[in-house]
């Protein structure tokens, strides 16, 4: 059951919420919240509606596949499209920042047999290889707020590791192929997350 802030839908009482209008409604809110954070300059109109519409579905669909299927849920379209947060925008926002990062690193191949890691880069790869095992409950639970959740885990840790270790300014070449073979892999994984849950990750926000 979805209430939304103004109440409960009631067909009898005519307050029922057509789902193309709440789609359209969830673009123009990412349209206004994209002007105001003013990164989308070199995006022609085109592109700007089609990342209006793909921010706002992700931002609606993850805010209920977030909530457990047996519980309600109060659906608030402003929280749901907050850039910060439990939110399918943030998630969205941290895979295009990782795009971000892969466009402008040069790595040359290299051994990582004898690289020290660094705290954030172990917690990373042990979320990442929980991967699996969260699909697997997910299914046998019939629960896609599993895997909502842990992507949203991971996109922290993410954030947690992008903040306190540097990616492209690092030390060594090893360490700077290493951090961005590392972050690859949770774009990855991002996607493919969300891919199972239906949503869409843009390239660039």
């Amino acid at each position: 059951m979805v209430d939304l802030p103004s109440g409960k839908m009631k067909s009898r009482e005519g307050t029922v919420v057509d789902a193309d209008d709440l789609i359209q409604e969830m673009a123009d809110t990412a349209e206004e919240i994209s002007k105001e954070l003013g990164k989308l300059e070199e995006y022609s109109e085109e592109e700007k509606k089609s990342l209006y519409k793909t921010i706002g579905l992700g931002a609606l669909k993850y805010y209920i596949l977030k909530v457990d299927p047996k519980k309600r849920i109060l659906f608030d379209p402003k929280e749901s499209i907050d850039f910060q947060g439990n939110t399918g925008p943030f998630i969205q926002y941290t895979y295009a920042r990782i795009q971000s990062i892969l466009r402008k690193a040069e790595t040359k191949e290299v051994s990582f047999s004898n690289l020290e890691l660094h705290e954030k880069e172990k917690q990373l790869i042990k979320q990442l290889e929980q991967f699996s095992e969260v699909i697997q409950n997910a299914a046998q639970q019939h629960s896609p707020a599993l895997i909502a959740n842990y992507t949203y885990d991971l996109v922290k840790d993410f954030n947690s590791f992008y903040q306190n270790v540097s990616i492209l300014g690092a030390d060594t070449d090893e360490e700077k192929s290493f951090r961005v073979a590392l972050s690859k892999t949770v774009g990855q994984t991002i996607k493919k997350a969300f891919s199972v849950l239906g949503i869409e990750v843009p390239e660039r926000m």
